[in-house]
C-alpha cells in the first residue's frame, strides 16, 4: 500500500502500513517517534541509536522493545559489537496509518500496474521486496576471478522498475559482502558459479545448474542435456535453500556473455521466460543461447533452448 501525491506535474509516493489505533500509543512519546523516525532512514543497534539521538540507553531499549512488539520496527541483521551480537533494528515501513472507517470503492485512483506471477516473490506490494548480489569485480573465491556480470545488472534493474511503484533505497551487495542472514531474504543473484559465490552455494539446489568436473557447463535435470557454449546462460527462480519461505532468481551463464544472453532475454522474451521449462512448465528454469543478430560481437538476442 501506498501514499501518493501529486504535485506539479510530479508524482510523489511512500510504502505505507496501516495500524490499529490502540498502536498509536507506542508511538505517543516524542523519544519514541524520534527513534523510528531515525530507524527509518538509518538501520542501526540500539546503543549507537543512543549514541546518535543524546539520550539514555535504556530508554532506547525500552522503546525499541515496545516499537517492535507493536510491530513498528523489526530486526534487520545481527552484528559483532563490543565482543556481544548486537541486534540491528529498521523501521518495517517508510510511513503508518489508521483508518477511521472503511476504504470505499473509487475509480479515480491509478491503475495498478499487471505483475508477473513470475515475479510476485520479488515484488510486494510494487516495491522490491528482495537482496540483488552481484559478483565483485575485484579477484575473489579459488579462481581469483573478476566479475564483468554486474554491468548486465543495470539493465535488469531497469526492467524491474517497470513494475515497482516505489524505488527503495539500494538493494545490490556484491558477493563478498553478504552475510548469512542476507541470504535468507528473497535473492535476485547475478552471475554464474566462479564468478559469484553465493551462486556456487546455490547451484547444486537447482533443477537447471553449473557442472564444475564439465568446465562449469550448464546440466539440466529436466532434459538430461549439457550445454557447453559459452553464451549459454539460465533463467531459475527456484525455494532459496537458505529459507524455505523465500525463492531465489538466479540469472547467469557460464561466461559473462551467458549473463548477458539470460538477462536480454529477461528483457526481450519475458512473456516466454515466466511459461515455465519447456520439458516441465511447473518448474520455472530457462536455459538461453545468445545472439549476436548484427554481426557486433556482442549478444542481442537469444534463443530459448528450453
Amino acid at each position: 500500500m501506498f501514499i501518493v501525491k501529486k504535485d506539479k506535474n510530479k508524482i510523489f509516493s511512500l510504502p505505507t502500513q496501516e495500524i490499529k489505533p490502540e498502536q498509536m500509543k507506542y508511538v505517543g512519546s516524542e523519544l519514541a517517534l524520534k527513534i523510528l523516525k531515525y530507524l527509518s532512514e538509518n538501520p542501526d543497534y540500539p546503543s549507537n541509536v543512543a549514541k546518535k539521538l543524546k539520550v539514555n540507553e535504556q530508554k532506547v531499549y525500552y522503546h525499541i522493545r515496545k516499537l517492535e512488539k507493536a510491530g513498528f520496527i523489526k530486526i534487520s541483521g545481527r552484528e559483532e559489537h563490543l565482543g556481544a551480537t548486537a541486534k540491528i533494528y529498521e523501521a518495517s515501513n517508510k510511513s503508518f496509518f489508521f483508518k477511521l472507517k472503511d476504504l470505499e470503492e473509487t475509480s479515480k485512483i491509478l491503475q495498478v500496474k499487471n505483475k508477473s506471477r513470475f515475479l510476485q516473490e520479488f515484488i510486494n506490494n510494487g516495491e522490491l521486496n528482495a537482496q540483488i548480489i552481484v559478483g565483485s569485480p575485484d579477484p575473489h573465491g579459488p579462481e581469483r576471478a573478476r566479475s564483468r556480470d554486474g554491468y548486465y545488472g543495470i539493465d535488469l534493474a531497469l526492467f524491474l522498475g517497470t513494475f515497482l511503484n516505489y524505488v527503495p533505497d539500494l538493494s545490490v551487495k556484491l558477493d563478498t559482502e553478504v552475510r548469512e542472514e542476507d541470504l535468507k531474504n528473497n535473492l535476485i543473484i547475478i552471475g554464474g558459479p566462479v564468478i559469484n559465490k553465493v551462486t556456487e552455494r546455490v547451484n547444486e539446489h537447482l533443477p537447471i545448474m553449473f557442472k564444475k568436473d564439465l568446465g562449469w557447463s550448464i546440466y539440466s535435470k529436466l532434459s538430461n542435456k549439457r550445454y557447453s557454449d559459452e553464451e549459454a546462460g539460465v533463467i531459475v527462480k527456484s525455494q532459496n535453500p537458505f529459507n524455505k519461505n523465500k525463492k531465489i532468481l538466479l540469472i547467469a551463464g557460464k561466461r559473462y556473455s551467458g549473463t548477458r544472453a539470460a538477462i536480454t532475454a529477461m528483457l526481450k522474451h519475458f512473456d516466454k521466460v515466466k511459461e515455465g521449462n519447456n520439458y516441465n512448465k511447473k518448474i520455472d528454469a530457462k536455459v538461453v543461447l545468445g545472439l549476436d543478430l548484427n554481426s557486433d560481437g556482442i549478444v542481442d538476442d537469444v534463443e530459448i533452448l528450453e
